[in-house]
């Protein structure tokens, strides 16, 4: 069984989501208010991933994420969202979650997005892609997309890229590509770097704007 924390200042929110799971047979072993209140659970629970609200009053998620990557908490994050802030959302995949999702999504949706993670993959709605896009390329100061400073990928780089967007773990995409998991972390690896990239997401996220996928 997937094991999840819940952070959101809407209690109703967190119960809601909580009964959703428990259907779906994913335990919620911990919920916080905030993201104070929930630094110490997901260190003492080590959750398979967290579901963050981007926007609370206090400690928000951008403070969450800043937070546990400082105290070197790798944990996958999915951050939900009303996505009434482009740059917020941008900030938080800057900041280390490995996913995000609109808050009106499908209990499907909602699980295939937890197992996502959990299996070491991420996750972009793809609603919320064109948006981001713009968001990225009004930020190109902040964001560097300048691919003609960025070594070429290969084709199997390409293929692996591709199958990470789609939200595949490593392991997924091994039996997709007929690899060894190892010889996919390797390829992921060198996209990274040839994108300048810092996460999985923040790849995607690149390669779209510059238009290495469609």
């Amino acid at each position: 069984m997937r094991r999840v924390i819940i952070v959101d200042d809407q209690a109703l929110i967190r119960q809601g989501i909580a009964g959703l799971l428990a259907v779906a047979g994913i335990g919620v072993v911990a919920e916080a208010a905030d993201g104070r209140a929930a630094l110490p659970l997901i260190a003492s629970e080590s959750p398979d991933v967290v579901l963050l609200d981007i926007r609370m009053p206090r400690f928000d998620g951008i403070w969450t994420l800043r937070q546990l990557q400082q105290q070197g908490i790798d944990v996958p994050v999915l951050v939900l969202t009303t996505f009434d802030d482009d740059a917020l959302v941008l900030d938080a995949l800057r900041a280390g979650a490995r996913g995000y999702l609109l808050k009106d999504v499908t209990l499907h949706q909602l699980t295939r997005a937890v197992e996502t993670l959990a299996e070491g993959g991420a996750l972009i709605a793809p609603a919320m892609t064109d948006r981001l896009l713009r968001a990225i390329r009004s930020d190109a100061a902040r964001i560097d997309t300048d691919s003609a400073t960025r070594l070429e990928l290969t084709e199997r780089e390409l293929d692996v890229l591709r199958l990470v967007a789609s939200g595949y773990s490593n392991r997924q995409i091994a039996d997709g590509l007929f690899l060894a998991e190892g010889t996919v972390k390797n390829h992921i690896s060198a996209i990274l770097s040839k994108l300048g990239a810092r996460d999985r997401t923040n790849a995607v996220l690149r390669a779209l704007s510059d238009g290495i996928l469609p």
